[in-house]
């Protein structure tokens, strides 16, 4: 009788741990548009330079830049070592343009607004 309860007690088991491994559903992109777009930086001044230079495009999915909280978009980046990346910003890439047209930002902002873009907030 033990071995007759084993066998479905064990491919209930592995039925449970293959629903636990499955993937959640990607967000639409309606939902990560409106994730991009209410997202602030917590600091004024990065707040204040995020509005004016990033947000344009990287809150629009029009643009073809990775949407803001995306972290599937951005990993492919982030994966970049750091100096390239910020190379890309500081000289434009593709269609982006240089510095993201946020001309008084220093290396260290570029630096903590992709971290914000990327959900990576205060990450170095």
């Amino acid at each position: 009788m033990a071995h007759r309860l084993s066998l479905p007690l064990a491919l209930a088991g592995v039925a449970i741990l293959v629903a636990a491994c499955e993937q959640k559903p990607q967000p639409s992109l309606a939902e990560r548009t409106a994730f991009a777009e209410a997202m602030q930086p917590a600091d004024a001044t990065l707040a204040e330079k995020y509005s004016r230079s990033c947000k344009a495009c990287h809150a629009n999915p029009d643009s073809g830049a990775p949407l803001a909280g995306d972290i599937d978009a951005w990993s492919p980046r982030l994966n970049q070592s750091e100096a390239v990346l910020l190379g890309h910003v500081r000289t434009g890439y593709k269609a982006m343009p240089a510095s993201g047209q946020c001309f008084d930002c220093s290396d260290e902002d570029m630096k903590q607004l992709i971290a914000f873009m990327a959900k990576r907030e205060g990450a170095r």
